[in-house]
C-alpha cells in the first residue's frame, strides 16, 4: 500500500508512521504547504516531499496538489497535521483519511483542544476519519478516548492527545495494509 503523507508541521504523526514500519506500507511520499519540521523526514527515512506553497490563486494551488500527488501514485493520503482543505477533484481522485485531536463530531476545526477545554468536558480524545468537503465531517475510521485531567492546559492536553493519536494512526495503517483499504462508508 503506497501512502502520501499531507503535512504542516513539526511532522510528529509522520514521525511515528515512518519509526513504525508497518509491512506492507510503503511511504511514496510527502507534500507540504509550507516549510516545515516534518520535510526532514524525508531525507531521515529515504521518500521524497515536495512544498505547494499556498497561493492567492486557490484554484492553481488546487491544480498544483492535484498534479504533485498524482506524479506519486498514492493507494491512500494520509493527512497528518495538514492544515488545509482540500478541492473536491482531489478527494475525487484520491482516498483520503485524517487525524483530528477531538472526538468528532465534537470539536471539528483548527481549535480542537481549546474548543474542549472550553466547554469543559471530562473526557476527549482523537479521531481518524475519511476526508470530505467538509471540516472534519467526514465518516469516522476509529477513536480513542482519554481522560481531561484536572490543571490541563491546551498544551498539556494537546500533548496528551497526540500520544494515542499516534498509536491510533499507526493502527489503522496496520488494519489497512492487512487487509486492504476499505470503501469510505
Amino acid at each position: 500500500m503506497r501512502i502520501l503523507l499531507l503535512a504542516s508541521g513539526s511532522g510528529s504523526l509522520a514521525r511515528a508512521i515512518c519509526e513504525a514500519k508497518i509491512p506492507g506500507v510503503e511511504i511514496a511520499g510527502l507534500i507540504s504547504d509550507k516549510p516545515c519540521l516534518a520535510l526532514e523526514l524525508a531525507d531521515e527515512f529515504g521518500f521524497s516531499y515536495q512544498v505547494v506553497p499556498m497561493q492567492s490563486d486557490r484554484e492553481e494551488w488546487n491544480h498544483q496538489m492535484l498534479k504533485s500527488a498524482a506524479g506519486i501514485r498514492p493507494d491512500l493520503v494520509v493527512s497528518v497535521g495538514f492544515m488545509r482543505i482540500l478541492a473536491a477533484d482531489f478527494l475525487k481522485q484520491f482516498r483520503v483519511i485524517n487525524t483530528h485531536p477531538a472526538l468528532l463530531p465534537s470539536f471539528p476545526g483548527a481549535h480542537a483542544v481549546r474548543d474542549a477545554l472550553a466547554a469543559n468536558v471530562s473526557r476527549t480524545g482523537t479521531t481518524v476519519h475519511w476526508v470530505d468537503e467538509g471540516v472534519d465531517t467526514g465518516p469516522i475510521i476509529a477513536q480513542r478516548e482519554i481522560a481531561v485531567e484536572q490543571g490541563d492546559d491546551e498544551s498539556s492536553l494537546h500533548e496528551r492527545i497526540k500520544i494515542v493519536e499516534r498509536e491510533l494512526i499507526v493502527e489503522i495503517l496496520t488494519r489497512f495494509a492487512q487487509d486492504g483499504i476499505p470503501e469510505i462508508r
